[in-house]
């Protein structure tokens, strides 16, 4: 492969790409004029001097050395981070900005993938910007040539781990706490045995849980047993598979959230799926509620449920609900947080949504409203099984705007359904990550 030319370049930003970077074209005169540019730190309007750093056959990748005209919606981020660690790449454009972003990249895809328009656009949801990220996974790697352990999430390069001190979009109980893990980790006889460490957080507890590839020795289970004392934290070790995870410190530490306008309490494992941002978890649910319009004679079919997060507080105002969800450990949590709410008319089933359903009970019933809350691969794998008959409204929740877009486009194109409206929710302020909400109704 022939190397390339490193050499800074001017380039004209004409918009952001789904990922958070500049799309630009290449100038007049270039020997490939014409071709898309991806350049990394560069926002809409801008002129840059960007420096390449990779190729394709469809176009090249390259990052931004000097803004030579900013945009009036640049900003200074706030992280000493940025632009080193790939969490958060949209943190030089200003938060209302952001939001707008992704937006458009619902909409466009909308379009360019699904063929369909929605009929009203709906109003952002919003929450706090920092400090509200309760779940995710810091990788640990021992660099010799540093002479300490690095924690932290992966670099843009994703090879490397992000040399980190602090992280200001995590919970501040553990993203003030980046260093102190450093050197906890960097202390221990099983260093370099140790490739990651995830968080969570309920309402009074947050735990880590390490995962450790040789079995841990007693100065190390001290060591962690102390970490967690000081600072707060629950400790899980984590030797082998997700059914390996099992509590240090303290015996039994119980993981729970709140949804008070709902009067409900889930309870929860430290690996399981859970809304990384509380806050707008609560907005979300609200909305989808709202969106639904439940009424007390109702049957409501919740799909990829998780632990009930939607599904309780639906029960609150519906007659009966029926939750689906893959993994059989969270339908078992979702179960025992029904019976743990007082919630009679709930009932959940464990099946693998992307296969023949055609024998199971549930999916002969009937229903007045249907709940999506798919993974980023999204739903049409269930959507071209369910008998649509009957159902007043789907509301579908989203991960990934691309798979709704295609999702959406079986409905209204295929099933006669129609688009009414949809909007963005951010769940992950300052980076590219587009969550969003649709509402369809038969013709």
């Amino acid at each position: 492969m022939a190397r390339i030319d490193q050499t800074p370049f001017a380039l004209d930003i004409v918009s952001l790409g789904h990922d958070g970077r500049g799309v630009a074209r290449r100038p007049e005169g270039d020997a490939h004029a014409g071709k898309t540019i991806f350049v990394s730190g560069a926002l809409p309007g801008e002129r840059v001097m960007a420096k390449q750093t990779a190729r394709s056959r469809h176009f090249d990748e390259a990052t931004t050395v000097e803004v030579l005209s900013a945009s009036p919606d640049r900003v200074e981020p706030h992280c000493p981070h940025f632009g080193v660690c790939g969490g958060c790449v949209l943190q030089h454009l200003a938060e209302d900005q952001q939001i707008l972003s992704k937006q458009q990249v619902l909409f466009d895809n909308l379009q360019r993938i699904g063929h369909v328009e929605a009929g009203t656009r709906l109003p952002p949801l919003t929450g706090a910007a920092w400090g509200y990220r309760r779940k995710g996974r810091l990788s640990v790697r021992r660099v010799e040539k540093k002479g300490k352990t690095l924690v932290g999430f992966r670099e843009a390069d994703p090879r490397f781990v992000a040399d980190l001190s602090v992280c200001r979009t995590v919970i501040p109980q553990i993203g003030e706490k980046i260093a102190a893990l450093s050197a906890l980790v960097d202390g221990l006889d099983a260093r370099s045995d140790i490739p990651q460490i995830e968080f969570i957080a309920g309402d009074e507890t947050v735990a880590l849980v390490f995962r450790h590839m040789q079995p841990l020795s007693v100065p190390d289970q001290d060591a962690m047993i102390g970490f967690g004392q000081n600072n707060g934290f629950a400790i899980f070790l984590q030797p082998g598979g997700i059914d390996s995870v099992h509590a240090l410190w303290p015996e039994a530490p119980r993981l729970s959230f709140a949804l008070p306008q709902w009067d409900v309490e889930l309870n929860f494992r430290p690996l399981d799926f859970i809304q990384v941002n509380a806050g707008l978890n609560q907005k979300m649910i609200a909305k989808t509620l709202e969106l639904l319009d439940v009424q007390p004679d109702e049957r409501v079919l919740d799909l990829f449920c998780g632990l009930g997060n939607f599904t309780l507080p639906l029960a609150r105002v519906a007659r009966e609900v029926v939750g689906v969800e893959g993994e059989a450990g969270l339908v078992a949590r979702a179960k025992d947080n029904a019976a743990h709410n007082g919630l009679a008319n709930v009932q959940f089933h464990a099946a693998d949504l992307a296969q023949d359903l055609s024998g199971l009970p549930w999916m002969r019933a009937g229903f007045d409203k249907l709940l999506l809350d798919p993974p980023r691969s999204g739903a049409d794998g269930v959507l071209k099984q369910l008998s649509l008959k009957g159902l007043k409204r789907i509301v579908y929740v989203s991960c990934h705007p691309g798979s709704l877009a295609r999702d959406a486009g079986y409905l209204v194109n295929e099933r006669g359904w129609v688009l009414k409206s949809a909007g963005v929710m951010d769940m992950f302020p300052h980076t590219a990550h587009v969550e969003s909400i649709a509402v369809f109704e038969p013709k």
